[in-house]
């Protein structure tokens, strides 16, 4: 539907008549009239008994250009009504383990041996994607911790981030509490109404002077929730003396502390099954509001009314 974006400019439609009946009269030093050479030999030729038949249009063609500006000027335009993004009022931070024990390749994906950082990449970035509606970031952490990805709507962007993450930019080690510790800072000055962190770990914490549960408990204090995922076939538990083996008493104790829930992984399958309660624990918003997009069309008349006058120069020098 057409409408325009600034409509009083339409009174100034009428300006050009209050000026030539209102506007004193211009008084000239000689007695000589002085106009263009090409109006002066249109006048001479019969311009004064009718006998032109483009003076019409010279006269109508000023009254023109000034109703095309004005109508720019108001800024003709389409409403297009769109679907908004819908909001959930949530900011979701991944925290991933980007430790070396990563490279283990005892998982499979699409019926092929992969690493444990293959799966995780995987699953990881479709359930990023998922997440329309919340504000969704990336905390990575090995022997350090950093943020890789701001919360934002683009979650595309945050799922290209997990794509492009590797073993070594954060350390071998295992530094969940620092992991921890950086999502929390980066949601303090969160004004959502719901702040969640989804912690997957495969290993036990071995780096950094934060101890996890210390930090679940700050959480808990923040009213962050913290979801955690064990990854790995081993647990700690049951395999004391053996490297790459997840802490899984651990996890299930930052999850309780927080108020979230553990997720004991040892497949892909497990991994993917994990995400699909995530969603149901944390559901997206579905509907957004309306909102309206607007494809201005300003330019046509204006550029009609340019075309126009470089017309009537021609026409004034002829």
């Amino acid at each position: 539907m057409l409408e325009f974006a600034n409509p009083w400019f339409f009174v100034l439609l009428p300006l050009p008549v209050f000026v030539y009946f209102l506007a004193p009269p211009q008084t000239l030093s000689g007695a000589v009239l002085v106009v263009p050479e090409g109006i002066e030999r249109r006048m001479l030729s019969g311009g004064a008994g009718g006998q032109n038949p483009l003076r019409h249009i010279d006269m109508l063609t000023p009254i023109c250009i000034w109703f095309l500006l004005v109508i720019a000027l108001a800024g003709p335009r389409v409403v297009a009504p769109q679907q908004a993004l819908p909001m959930s009022g949530r900011d979701l931070i991944l925290a991933l383990d980007l430790s070396g024990s990563m490279v283990r390749d005892d998982f499979a994906l699409d019926g092929q041996t992969a690493t444990r950082l293959e799966v995780v990449k995987a699953v990881s970035a479709d359930f990023a994607r998922a997440r329309a509606g919340d504000r969704v970031g990336l905390v990575v952490f090995g022997s350090d911790a950093f943020v890789a990805a701001a919360p934002s709507f683009d979650t595309d962007a945050v799922a290209r981030k997990i794509e492009d993450m590797v073993i070594g930019i954060s350390g071998r080690a295992t530094n969940i509490g620092d992991g921890i510790g950086i999502a929390l800072k980066r949601l303090e000055a969160s004004d959502a109404d719901t702040k969640v962190i989804i912690l997957l770990s495969d290993g036990a914490n071995n780096a950094g002077a934060a101890m996890p549960r210390d930090v679940a408990a700050l959480a808990a204090d923040m009213g962050v929730r913290i979801h955690t995922i064990a990854l790995g076939p081993i647990a700690l538990e049951e395999a004391p003396d053996q490297r790459g083996v997840v802490d899984v008493r651990t996890l299930d104790a930052i999850a309780k502390i927080s108020g979230g829930q553990m997720f004991r992984v040892r497949t892909t399958d497990d991994l993917r099954a994990a995400a699909s309660e995530l969603d149901a624990l944390e559901p997206t918003a579905r509907a957004g509001l309306s909102a309206q997009t607007y494809r201005a069309f300003w330019i046509w008349p204006a550029l009609l009314a340019g075309l126009l006058g470089i017309g009537l120069g021609v026409r004034s020098k002829e």
